[in-house]
């Protein structure tokens, strides 16, 4: 059962990695959206020193989304300038309007891509037992 797991999962990085598509042999079962992904990061040009005159600021108003439950996680990006955050909602443009109301996003000094995820779905293949 645990190599199954494994198999699975392993499976699911390598298709969701190089963009091949199960579709055309097995279809994959529609799980729901549970969070959303959020990536910000800064255009090129973009004015530093205005954003770290904003930061204060933006980092309070980030915590409070926090402490509403509204951020799950929160990340700093490794290879460049920015955040990711796990949005604890559903709604993409429910996270477009949190996002856009912290003081960084009302200055148009940072964007985000906002991706839904939810439950790994090739794990759906457990529940179910291989046909002889």
């Amino acid at each position: 059962m645990k190599h199954l797991l494994f198999d699975l999962i392993a499976a699911s990085v390598l298709i969701a990695s190089t963009g091949v598509s199960m579709a055309q042999t097995t279809p994959m079962p529609i799980t729901p959206t549970t969070k959303i992904l959020a990536i910000g990061t800064f255009a090129p040009g973009t004015d530093m020193q205005r954003v770290h005159h904003i930061l204060p600021t933006e980092v309070r108003a980030t915590a409070q989304l926090y402490l509403e439950g509204k951020i799950d996680q929160w990340y700093s990006l490794q290879d460049r300038a920015g955040v990711a955050f796990i949005l604890n909602v559903t709604d993409v443009n429910q996270a477009h309007e949190l996002l856009e109301a912290l003081p960084l996003g009302k200055a148009h000094l940072m964007t985000f891509s906002l991706l839904p995820i939810g439950p790994l779905k090739p794990l759906s293949k457990l529940l179910n037992p291989p046909s002889p």
